[in-house]
């Protein structure tokens, strides 16, 4: 079963002990104690031991998981687009998607969606016009 390692370690620093000396004091193998500071997992006996060891109660002693929030930041980009008729032929000339999002994920931003709001209100048209192109990233704290 999950354990909190981490009041382990804290506990047994406390009283100065070292792994060896706690597993002395709790009656259990060092192997025991090493596998529960490192993978936070512990038998029920071993869980009890520990508690009796410490003076704390068996719950005290339950796994805590940490539920940690994502934040994220955002930004736009605009981003040139030209359209336009050549020989009755639509062209475009579109901005380097690939150099742009290359620079811009070097520092961490990923490509959410890239909206053409002006392009869309006549595709007809010759248009010289925006693409905006909408990035976020995790933020680090």
């Amino acid at each position: 079963m999950k354990i909190n390692a981490n009041l382990v370690i804290d506990l047994r620093n406390k009283n100065s002990w070292s792994q060896d000396e706690l597993a002395i004091a709790a009656g259990l193998n060092l192997r025991t104690i090493q596998r529960i500071e490192n993978e936070a997992s512990a038998s029920l006996q071993s869980k009890k031991a520990l508690a009796s060891v410490f003076d704390i109660s068996i719950h005290d002693l339950d796994y805590q998981e940490v539920i940690k929030m994502t934040k994220y930041e955002y930004k736009t980009l605009e981003l040139a687009y030209k359209e336009g008729f050549l020989a009755g032929i639509k062209k475009a000339k579109l901005p380097d998607f690939t150099e742009i999002f290359n620079r811009e994920g070097k520092e961490g931003w990923l490509v959410v969606q890239i909206l053409t709001p002006e392009l869309a209100q006549n595709v007809w048209s010759a248009k010289i016009g925006n693409m905006v192109a909408l990035l976020q990233r995790e933020i680090i704290e």
